[in-house]
């Protein structure tokens, strides 16, 4: 009953190039890398029997062996983090029973938003895949809003049914609701956290599918599997009062900061 975390890090991001190597000053001032602090929060989940570090540039694995993370090398061909995932597991020769994706821009990740994945896989026999959805406040869809108005792809919002089956993932923020929404209080708005917990099956099979025509437009791996009708169950998360956001621009460098330091995370 093994579960194990796998970080996808490539240094040629269209967006970002370098990101993984980024340095994020936290409460202290301590400046540490992207990477360094996604697997610090991967280190930190409860009942998990291994992580790694996935990429196919020496200076992010240079780097990441240098503060102790196991690492495997991977081709520049994979087209996604779901890719690199699925190669590292079979490079590896792994067989575990969850692969997790903690995608390498989202360091402020909870620890429970992990945990809360894998059970929430266990207890859904049907569903291929899983990833967790944080209900928007009323500032979190208003800052998703505004970065689009700026055209900045910001964070990605989920549409899902009754019972938690995936309907849609995009990086417009659906669904539409009038609004407005005081800044606490709850939004009909579905911030999708960039992790995801496979069965290895589907993994194996995800690697070896053409890209998906929504999956290119959207920018967003995950539409490969809803498009070939595999079913992806969203696990809804609680805050608890941490903030979240992902690192996709460099503008949000100081917004993660910020973030640090408010919640004296160093």
């Amino acid at each position: 009953m093994s579960v194990v975390i796998v970080i996808p890090a490539r240094f040629a991001s269209s967006r970002y190039p370098g990101k993984p190597l980024v340095t994020l000053r936290g409460a202290s001032g301590r400046p540490l890398s992207l990477i360094r602090r996604s697997w610090q929060a991967a280190m930190a989940v409860a009942g998990i029997d291994r992580v790694i570090v996935a990429t196919d540039d020496v200076r992010i694995r240079d780097h990441a062996q240098d503060f102790g993370a196991e690492v495997a090398m991977t081709s520049p061909d994979c087209r996604n983090g779901t890719e690199r995932c699925a190669e590292a597991v079979a490079t590896l020769g792994l067989e575990p029973e969850i692969v997790v994706n903690l995608q390498g821009d989202a360091p402020l990740t909870p620890a429970w938003f992990v945990e809360d994945l894998v059970a929430g896989l266990r207890a859904a026999p049907d569903a291929e895949v899983a990833t967790p959805v944080l209900r928007c406040s009323g500032r979190m869809r208003a800052d998703l809003i505004a970065d689009r108005m700026a055209g900045r792809v910001g964070g990605t919002t989920a549409v899902f049914g009754a019972e938690g089956q995936a309907l849609y993932f995009s990086k417009e923020v659906v669904p539409f609701a009038a609004g407005p929404f005081a800044e606490e209080a709850p939004s009909p708005v579905f911030h999708h956290v960039g992790v995801y917990a496979y069965r290895p099956d589907a993994l194996a099979a995800y690697a070896g599918w053409p890209e998906g025509r929504l999956e290119v437009l959207e920018g967003l791996e995950q539409l490969r599997f809803l498009e070939r009708g595999r079913r992806i169950r969203c696990v809804e998360v609680e805050a608890r009062g941490r903030q979240f956001w992902e690192l996709n621009n460099p503008e949000d460098v100081p917004r993660l900061e910020t973030m640090m330091r408010d919640m004296r995370i160093d």
